[in-house]
């Protein structure tokens, strides 16, 4: 007897990658020269070091995080061959949104021309598109979307502390996005998502509006320390995860994006993966970290330069304030 197509297996591809970094673009020399005016001195040795940053992008002060996440998701579309009409679900992962509300993503739907379908923000910092991704990948197998429009995006030059050189050197703007359709080929295999609420103080932004008026601190505060021991810790253990959920082994690993925070992080994990740094995508030095917008910039600068193919097996790794990790597993 022949199954029915509704009761075949349901699974969610990436048909379509898109990014998009605002046009401005600020070398760590050029950087090092305009904190020098403050008093804040750094250098292009002293920044490549400790992160592998050699550039950043930072967005026109009157572009907001939703302009850039529209030009990233219609590069996605027009590379997944569809209309934004056609998007039945879309997911804003980002940090950075336009307002406190409504959200970034109805924002962007009604800036794409379309109204109708849900649309929402997702905020786990860094770990954003990681976590976005997982979501549109289950309302696609339960069936309560079929085609989505998943973004990360973020204008982290809003929120930097220009008087502090160890974290305002590691941060730039961009999004980057993907569009994810049903299909009844599996093209993600698993996600594996985390969070641990005892380490919101080692990277936040303690401040918020209360009475017409910023109460706290509305700047960046990180502990790069203890940031950098938990994320080697937790990107291997997420790692590991999801692939026995998918039944693999490192060695089917074709290639390995995490978030772009720090290429001594990055390295760490490939290494405890037994992956060979040649399978690491690597975008942190042109474009600094990103946040929810690094893994899609990342995956998508690898697709268009003809790196990433169809048929590969990739792992996008994710980790950030909150703090929150994951990973996902999938064949493009």
């Amino acid at each position: 007897m022949t199954p029915s197509a509704s009761s075949l297996p349901r699974y969610a591809r990436i048909t379509g990658t898109g990014s998009y970094l605002p046009p401005r673009r600020l070398t760590n020399a050029q950087l090092a020269a305009e904190l020098a005016q403050s008093g804040v001195e750094t250098s292009d040795e002293w920044i490549v070091e400790r992160t592998g940053i050699r550039a950043r992008h930072f967005a026109a002060t009157d572009v907001a995080c939703s302009d850039l996440a529209v030009e990233a998701a219609r590069h996605a579309l027009e590379a997944a061959g569809r209309q934004a009409a056609e998007i039945d679900l879309i997911i804003v992962a980002t940090s950075t949104p336009d307002m406190v509300f409504p959200s970034t993503a109805c924002i962007v739907q009604h800036k794409l021309g379309v109204a109708g379908c849900p649309a929402f923000d997702l905020q786990a910092v860094c770990s954003g598109f990681v976590y976005a991704l997982s979501v549109a990948d289950a309302m696609i197998r339960t069936g309560a979307a079929s085609r989505a429009l998943v973004i990360g995006a973020e204008v982290f030059s809003r929120i930097l502390d220009f008087k502090d050189r160890t974290t305002c050197v590691l941060f730039g703007d961009g999004a980057g996005a993907v569009v994810l359709e049903a299909s009844d080929t599996p093209g993600i295999l698993a996600t594996e998502l985390h969070a641990d609420g005892s380490h919101v103080g080692i990277l936040c932004v303690p401040g918020t509006v209360a009475g017409g008026h910023v109460t706290g601190d509305p700047l960046l505060k990180m502990d790069g320390q203890a940031v950098f021991k938990l994320a080697v810790r937790v990107l291997d253990e997420a790692a590991r995860a999801v692939l026995a959920k998918a039944g693999r082994q490192e060695a089917d690993v074709d290639w390995l994006i995490p978030h772009q925070a720090n290429i001594r992080i990055m390295q760490g994990t490939a290494k405890k993966l037994k992956l060979p740094l040649e399978k690491l995508v690597v975008t942190v030095d042109e474009h600094g970290n990103t946040s929810a917008a690094s893994v899609p910039l990342a995956l998508d600068h690898a697709v268009r330069s003809g790196r990433v193919k169809p048929g590969d097996t990739v792992m996008l790794e994710g980790v950030g304030g909150g703090f929150t990790w994951g990973a996902v597993l999938l064949d493009l």
